[in-house]
């Protein structure tokens, strides 16, 4: 599979946001891609708001299955989410439910006045009603792979599949 240039859509996904981010935009980013993505698309789009980081292991409806990974990280949202315009930004969208998990943490914290989507991929396989309101690239793969998010030591961003 011929994978597209992460930081070409990065730079989409900039462009898609810029005419609608205001003063009052928090970026949110699920660990680990998408905290990076949410990093760059903050300096990119020169937002005032701080971002803030969840891992949503622990909110997870799959979480029996799962079990707890190894790297689980601790939330952290440095903003009022009450009255906020939220951004949710995540690396791949893929069955809806880690978003789900993402929203229901959201919500413990407080009640934005909305919440948004914006992802790198969406390679579809939803068994949520989820969809990304801002998204840079559309795929398929098989159920068999991942699509991962690879940040090297700069920074640069790439995609690489995995098989499961």
């Amino acid at each position: 599979m011929n994978l597209p240039d992460a930081e070409q859509l990065l730079t989409a996904l900039t462009a898609q946001l810029k005419p609608t981010v205001n003063t009052n935009t928090a970026l949110l980013g699920i660990h680990t891609g998408g905290v990076w993505l949410a990093e760059r698309l903050h300096t990119n789009l020169q937002l005032s708001i701080p971002i803030g980081a969840m891992d949503v292991a622990f909110y997870r409806d799959d979480y029996h299955q799962r079990g707890l990974q190894g790297n689980t990280r601790s939330s952290h949202i440095p903003f009022a989410v009450d009255g906020a315009n939220v951004i949710i930004v995540d690396d791949v969208l893929y069955t809806g439910r880690t978003i789900r998990a993402a929203m229901n943490e959201l919500f413990d914290h407080g009640r934005p006045t909305s919440v948004q989507l914006a992802v790198l991929v969406d390679r579809g396989g939803r068994e949520l009603p989820i969809r990304a309101d801002y998204c840079a690239h559309t795929t398929s793969l098989p159920a068999s792979q991942m699509l991962a998010l690879e940040r090297s030591d700069n920074g640069h961003l790439s995609l690489r599949v995995l098989e499961k």
